[in-house]
């Protein structure tokens, strides 16, 4: 949920950016001078590559939750109950415990996409969140029918 408020909160100050950005743009060009126009169309290229990565994120979290309903309607989402620590975050090392099962359930079917994604809440749990980006990437292409991803 918090993930949610965050992405709404980036994408309505990237709006309020974007009306900024296209505004004193405007006025940039309206001087006929070289180094404001320069400035003002640095000003949207900023703008449009930042509301690339925004859009870029915002459909990775739509693609992975989609994953994640499908699976838990499924009744595929890992069942153990790991301990949480006062932050409310799983305890590590409980973590790093079970993650060796997902990755050899992986490496037993590469092409699985549900492999992948258990492996990515795995991953998640365990703190990495750069293999769990990954891992989810591959298991929201390989649910699309795409090639499998590379090794991180």
């Amino acid at each position: 949920m918090t993930t949610r408020i965050g992405t709404v909160v980036m994408a309505v100050l990237l709006a309020l950016y974007l009306v900024f950005a296209v505004y004193y743009a405007t006025v940039l060009f309206g001087t006929g001078d070289g180094i404001a126009i320069t400035i003002g169309v640095g000003l949207l290229v900023f703008a449009l590559i930042g509301g690339g990565f925004i859009a870029a994120e915002v459909v990775f979290g739509v693609r992975a939750e989609r994953l994640a309903r499908r699976l838990e309607e499924e009744g595929g989402l890992p069942e153990e109950q790991l301990p949480v620590g006062a932050s409310g975050r799983v305890e590590r090392a409980a973590a790093e415990e079970v993650f060796p099962r997902y990755r050899a359930a992986v490496e037993a079917a590469p092409e699985d996409w549900r492999a992948w994604f258990r492996l990515a809440l795995a991953y998640d749990a365990a703190g990495d969140r750069r293999r769990a980006r990954w891992a989810t990437r591959t298991a929201i292409r390989l649910e699309r029918g795409g090639a499998s991803g590379l090794r991180p």
